[in-house]
C-alpha cells in the first residue's frame, strides 16, 4: 500500500484550512496536491483530529499486516493439501 507523503498533523492543517474558509484551489497550490487528492483526504479524514488520524493509520497498517499473514497461512495450507492428495 502506498504511504502518504503528509504526516497526520499536515493532513489536519490542510483540512482545517479549508474549514476556515480558504479556497480549495489555494490550498492545493500551497501544498502541492491535486484537487482530487484534497477531496480524497477530506472524505477519508474529515472531522478527525491528529490523534484520531494517527490511530486510523496505525489500524490500517495492522490490518495490512494481518492480511499478509492470512495470505501466507492460506498459501501454506493449500500447499499442504496438494501435497497430501498426491499419490507417491
Amino acid at each position: 500500500m502506498k504511504t502518504s507523503k503528509f504526516s497526520e498533523s499536515q493532513i489536519c492543517s490542510i483540512l482545517k484550512a479549508q474549514e476556515s474558509g480558504v479556497k480549495v484551489a489555494e490550498i492545493c497550490r500551497t501544498h502541492g496536491i491535486s484537487a482530487a487528492t484534497f477531496y480524497k483526504l477530506r472524505s477519508r479524514y474529515g472531522g478527525m483530529d491528529a490523534s484520531m488520524l494517527k490511530r486510523v493509520k496505525e489500524l490500517e497498517q495492522e490490518n495490512a499486516r494481518l492480511k499478509r499473514m492470512y495470505a501466507d497461512v492460506q498459501l501454506e495450507a493449500t500447499a499442504m493439501k496438494e501435497a497430501l492428495t498426491k499419490k507417491w
